[in-house]
């Protein structure tokens, strides 16, 4: 396979990077470097080639001129010339479009038989450019945001023209990419849908991985901090971004400053991108330096805190390693699309403390250490800081945290995964289109702890439905979002569905290509009678607490809580003439839905789609979140890891064996003729 990435704004070039050299030369420049060297190194990838901007600007160096360079084996850069030749900012790359599409057109006609099997967009910019190769060649496009305009809005703000015309782009990118790859929950469960709800669907969230240039030396950072710091021996709050006002890194100072033991227990090192000095031309970039050093000065800090001008690839490596030793890496980031820097500073070792928006809501849970503030909020930013910095058993935590990091954010796994993506959208557009099929039984699953749990197990599954996937029409009925059950099926090398019943039985998705797509007939059966609203109405001045917001689907509201909180809700819904099902599980998630879903309803209108009766239906689920399919069909799996939740179920096969092995038992003992008991036995 060969691959195409476009990304046109920044300094794109080999590594080492000078990141922060221009306000557009950022963590998304990372990301496309990452991601093309680990494709390059798969077997099946012929070649990878990155399309950039060139432009001639001597003072950010040589190669941005240089219409070619290889950055790696099977890796290069080819950089297009547009109508303007010096280096320009993203936002006024908008008129060099139609240059740039026609400079790339025909670079692909001069190609030929080498053209890519597939180009993968970074920003809406580079989305014009290769949905218009696709128009002319026939070539797949993938997506990949970064950065969405409408999350730079304020509740109520009216946009400028300039972001209209970006959101029209992104929007218009969203609705007509093959498939869509993001970072974060937020990003796909949230953002994505809030301007095109069809797309989620075709949305895969793969975590990236980092790349840092070398290993850390913490007494060649203290070395470099000497100059700006009267203690180098405490430790330090490290934040490292481009000099932007989105970036919140005034905010950091004032944090610093409010909060005596911070000053008494660490140093603050801010590294807000490379400066030749105060002035360089750029007002934003300009007035963000200025605005630090201010609040250094007005809050008397010289000597705690270090602004330093220049640094190196090696030098943030030091930093890391220093931050490592008692200190914490700190983005406050008004809104974070993902934040390369926290995987970075994690896999060092160093604790972390992140904005609560976007994507460091799903990287500090997972890492299972670490605190996330409003952006907004000083005194939450202060005792962030403070928590982690003093926590208990900091140490043991970030080692843990450490360790999960470099296992989960790894560029050869998602080279791996996005290479599913990349030839799903190839055989969607060679004609290779997913038909329904008649098929003798639905198989409906949970996937965690069901499917998922024992990797020989899933591996077995794996090839038993090799072999009679033409028997059986494999269905996921999970809690788990669309974007969730992909990811996680992926993830365990598990099979694609042919369906996917998602949030515990309130959307359907029928595979289509190398995505999904909504049934929108279940979702107007079951939107009669449902208000998420009222019921969050309903729950208002109760003590029950929200799961976070990318849970909370159009058709569902979910909570935490056990099955003792359910009365009480019950009670709530009823006082408010709220009709609703409540359904607990796992002993601490509630979801509440409309009373005609579930996982029961929607595997039985699944299989009346296929002209299927209820006795060709066999479902598997080890929790409460099953107890709705596993009631309801005679045909019913219990693993040996099911759950106590599921003790008081009669009439179903219980294996002696775990997670997906036991599935496959269980679909044995149902597909094998039993004795029929006579009367006496």
């Amino acid at each position: 396979m060969r691959i195409m990435h476009i990304s046109l704004g920044g300094c794109l070039s080999a590594p080492p990077v000078k990141y922060g050299m221009t306000e557009d030369t950022g963590g998304h420049i990372a990301y496309v470097l990452g991601a093309a060297m680990a494709q390059a190194k798969l077997p099946e990838v012929e070649e990878v080639t990155i399309v950039t901007r060139l432009f001639d600007a001597p003072e950010l160096g040589a190669v941005f001129a240089q219409a070619e360079e290889r950055i790696a084996p099977k890796c290069r850069v080819v950089r297009l010339a547009s109508d303007r030749a010096e280096y320009l900012e993203k936002g006024d790359l908008v008129g060099e479009l139609p240059s740039l599409q026609n400079a790339l057109l025909e670079t692909l006609e001069a190609m030929g038989a080498a053209r890519p099997d597939v180009i993968h967009a970074h920003f809406a910019d580079a989305a014009e450019l290769a949905l218009a190769a696709r128009e002319r060649f026939g070539i797949p496009v993938l997506y990949t945001a970064h950065s969405l305009g409408a999350e730079k809005l304020a509740p109520g703000e009216v946009p400028s023209a300039e972001l209209k015309a970006r959101i029209a782009r992104e929007t218009r990118a969203l609705d007509e990419a093959d498939a869509i790859i993001a970072s974060s929950r937020d990003e796909v469960e949230r953002q994505i849908p809030k301007l095109v709800p069809a797309a989620e669907g075709r949305a895969h969230r793969i975590g990236p991985g980092v790349c840092v240039e070398a290993q850390g030396d913490a007494a060649r950072a203290r070395q470099m901090l000497n100059g700006f710091l009267r203690d180098v021996s405490k430790p330090i709050i490290l934040a490292i971004a481009r000099p932007i006002r989105k970036k919140n890194l005034r905010r950091l100072v004032d944090a610093y400053a409010s909060d005596p033991t911070l000053q008494d227990r660490a140093n603050l090192v801010v590294i807000a991108g490379l400066r030749d000095g105060l002035g360089q031309g750029c007002s934003e970039r300009d007035a963000v330096i200025a605005d630090l050093f201010d609040g250094v000065d007005r809050h008397d800090l010289w000597g705690k805190v270090a602004l330093p001008r220049q640094h190196s690839a090696q030098d943030i490596s030091d930093l890391y390693a220093l931050a490592a030793e008692g200190g914490v890496f700190c983005n406050p980031a008004f809104h974070e699309p993902f934040g390369l820097t926290l995987i970075e500073a994690a896999q060092a070792g160093v604790p972390l403390v992140a904005t609560q928006s976007g994507g460091p809501s799903d990287i500090l849970p997972d890492l299972g250490f670490g605190a996330l503030i409003d952006p907004y909020d000083t005194a939450s930013l202060a005792r962030g800081l403070r928590d982690v910095l003093m926590a208990p058993e900091r140490e043991l935590a970030a080692r843990r945290a450490q360790r999960i990091a470099r296992q989960t954010y790894d560029w050869a796994a998602w080279a791996k995964r996005s290479q599913a993506v990349m030839e799903g959208v190839v055989r969607r557009l060679q004609g290779q289109t997913v038909a329904i099929q008649q098929h003798e039984h639905l198989l409906a699953c949970d996937i965690d702890n069901t499917l998922t749990g024992c990797r020989n197990g899933a591996r077995a599954f794996d090839q038993w439905l090799g072999r009679e996937g033409e028997r059986y029409a494999f269905t996921v009925a999970t809690g788990r979002s669309i974007a969730e059950a992909q990811r996680v099926l992926a993830e365990w090398d598990l099979p694609t569905p042919d369906t996917i019943i998602s949030s515990t039985g309130t959307e359907i998705w029928h595979r289509s290509g190398s995505g999904f797509t909504l049934c929108e007939d279940y979702a107007a059966l079951i939107a009669q009678d449902w208000d998420a609203s009222a019921v969050r109405a309903a729950l208002d001045g109760t003590d029950v607490k929200f799961q976070p917001i990318y849970d909370q689907r159009r058709w569902k509201v979910s909570l935490f809580g056990t099955i003792s909180d359910v009365p009480a809700i019950e009670a709530r819904l009823h006082q408010a003439g709220v009709l609703a099902r409540i359904i607990p599980s796992h002993e601490k998630f509630i979801d509440i839905i409309p009373v005609q879903a579930g996982k029961a309803a929607a595997i039985r209108f699944e299989a009346a789609r296929r002209g299927m009766s209820d006795d060709r239906v066999i479902v598997a689920g080890d929790s409460g979140n099953d107890l709705d399919m596993l009631s309801r069909f005679e045909n019913a799996v219990l693993p040996a890891n099911a759950l106590a939740e599921l003790d008081g179920l009669a009439s179903v096969y219980r294996s002696s064996l775990k997670h997906a092995a036991g599935v496959l038992d269980g679909v044995q003992y149902y597909r094998t003729p039993q004795p029929m008991l006579m009367a006496g036995e």
